[in-house]
């Protein structure tokens, strides 16, 4: 047995509470190489009277990756603690018990020694983390508010191009503004949408406003306070809950703030709200406007524009902190989506958290971390990530090939692993955004393709989120290309694609509990022919889709209601699936 590769952590993604008295517990193994694996659990005072390590209880194999199984098992526990450990069996007949001091061979001596358990001292209902249960069953659609609809042509800013007459400049102006997004709410009631994520709306210099003047004020060519409070309002009344943008990692150049540190230096009140290395404050211009170089204070990237926040000052923190507050008790949104999240400090995200979590009760706190974020998803700073590194995987697998099935589904698995179940629940599942090429432009203007990728998608553990104008089969490469302008006239629109997107957000809303919360089933057995099986149950429901990614037509047998389907002919019990097709059956 290589027992090197086995792996368990108390009070982490290995051991959490799952509910308020529903204990999760996993254990890795390496591949194959266990035939069972035996939970030994109980009072942690009561081993010697109950005699529950004698007892053990089977865990079941969940998922495995190419190098590890994992197994898992819930269990209560009536005194709220636990002693516990793994009676591993190897296939090779070697058994150990896995406990808090290592591997030991499996005999009494090892099995009635208190020392060898792992504890869980205490379920402690504070220390759990709570996923918003509201957010499992959202759709989210990501606006960006320069470029989705112009409804108010007398706060356009000087220079406005008319609306789409041209692909998207870095520095080009249209109109789009609040009005824009009231006008066309019953667009997304029609669509299905119930959560609706906007990039920055605050008072900045740039179209893209991640380069915040006033966190306190809606950017003048946006409205005003009165109209973001009746777009939250009007959103609210039709079931759509509102997610805002805080950039917080940096400020705009144009700031208060920092001008006041141009013009009085280290003598400035604020010098120390930024990171500086050098007075006075400096930088030379590069390849275009959002670069530079001998720049003499830390900044977002490369852009001189967007000087970076030192949120470990006392004074620059509450400023944060009550902004936070603010917007969620005067404006009362639901979530707030964190930019640049993993470069600002954790502390700082402690105590952002604590202060929206006594603001409103669950509210949702999005992440901006492209990769793994174990660190982050504890419990004590945000909800959940936008899920690029999970996404980009599908992405990897269906558009680029450049992964066999197997290794996608252990890939997966993988990052389904990193995290705790309700944590998974949530993830906000993003194919693409303001920061990417469209879903369509990296499928090759594939849209047969580009369902398909949104058909598995849809079936995965978190959240989906729209970005503005796929729906109506939108294009666009790199920023800015994927900020063109939203098509609204009927005859540049996609329309079999909007139908398709109604029936992908129905499906999805329709059965939202059992893809956040059911199992994951895999079958690869027909790899060769390159078809893929994955099928989600909960409580006795069952929902499988099986995507045909090879070149060839495939027949699949099946045994169920259709719910969605795309490039699937239906024969009696069986289906004939042509290449990029997929069904989804209940």
């Amino acid at each position: 047995m290589n027992t090197a590769a086995i792996y368990h952590r108390p009070d982490s993604e290995y051991a959490f509470l799952y509910k308020k008295d529903l204990m999760h517990l996993r254990i890795r193994t390496a591949r194959g190489d266990a035939i069972a694996v035996n939970l030994l659990h109980g009072d942690t005072y009561s081993m010697d009277k109950e005699k529950w390590n004698e007892k053990p209880v089977p865990m079941k194999l969940t998922l495995s990756t190419n190098l590890f199984d994992y197994w898992e098992l819930e269990t209560k526990e009536p005194f709220n603690r636990m002693s516990y450990a793994f009676q591993v069996v190897g296939r090779d007949g070697t058994e150990i018990l896995y406990g808090d001091q290592g591997a030991f061979p499996y005999n009494d001596k090892s099995v009635h020694k208190g020392n060898n358990y792992f504890r869980m001292p205490y379920f402690h209902e504070i220390d759990r983390f709570k996923a918003p249960d509201w957010v499992k069953k959202t759709v989210w659609y990501q606006i960006f508010p320069e470029r989705f609809a112009n409804g108010d042509k007398s706060n356009d800013p000087e220079g406005t191009l008319p609306w789409g007459s041209k692909d998207p400049a870095r520095q080009d102006f249209f109109g789009g503004d609040l009005q824009g997004v009231i006008d066309h709410l019953d667009h997304l009631v029609d669509l299905g949408i119930n959560g609706v994520y906007f990039c920055p709306i605050f008072k900045a210099h740039s179209n893209h406003k991640y380069d915040t003047i006033d966190y306190m004020e809606i950017d003048p060519s946006f409205g005003d306070k009165k109209l973001f409070k009746k777009l939250v309002e009007e959103c609210h009344k039709r079931g759509i809950k509102v997610m805002l943008d805080a950039v917080f990692n940096h400020m705009g150049d144009n700031s208060p703030q920092w001008q006041d540190v141009v013009k009085n230096g280290k003598n400035s009140k604020y010098a120390d709200w930024f990171h500086i290395n050098k007075f006075p404050v400096s930088y030379e211009e590069g390849k275009d406007f959002e670069d530079a170089h001998d720049i003499t204070y830390d900044v977002f990237a490369t852009t001189p524009h967007m000087p970076k926040i030192n949120t470990a000052n006392p004074e620059a923190k509450k400023y944060l902190l009550d902004i936070a507050k603010y917007w969620i008790e005067e404006f009362d949104i639901d979530a707030w989506r964190l930019d640049v999240a993993n470069e600002i400090d954790h502390e700082f995200w402690k105590d952002f958290r604590r202060t929206c979590d006594a603001a409103k009760k669950d509210f949702y706190i999005l992440g901006e971390v492209w990769h793994s974020s174990q660190s982050w998803l504890n419990g004590d700073e945000f909800s959940a990530v936008m899920n690029y590194a999970y996404t980009d995987l599908i992405k990897d697998f269906f558009i680029k090939k450049e992964m066999s099935i197997p290794k996608v589904v252990s890939e997966i698995n993988n990052q389904l692993m990193l995290y705790r179940k309700q944590t998974n629940q949530i993830q906000f599942n993003v194919l693409d955004s303001h920061d990417t090429a469209r879903l369509l432009t990296v499928a090759g203007d594939d849209k047969d393709l580009e369902k398909q990728v949104l058909g598995f998608t849809y079936l995965q553990p978190g959240v989906p989120c729209v970005y503005y104008g796929d729906e109506y089969g939108m294009t666009g490469t790199d920023d800015p290309d994927c900020r063109k302008c939203m098509v609204w006239d009927e005859k540049d629109q996609d329309h079999k694609m909007y139908d398709f997107f109604k029936d992908l957000i129905s499906f999805r809303k329709t059965n939202h509990q059992v893809m956040s919360e059911g199992s994951m089933d895999w079958d690869v057995s027909q790899d060769d022919k390159g078809l893929l099986t994955l099928t989600r149950e909960l409580n006795g429901k069952t929902i499988t889709g099986i995507f045909n990614t090879g070149n060839k037509a495939q027949v699949v047998l099946v045994d169920g209601e259709l719910l969605l389907s795309n490039l699937a002919e239906n024969f009696g019990d069986n289906f004939t699936l042509q290449p990029k097709g997929f069904v989804i059956l209940n």
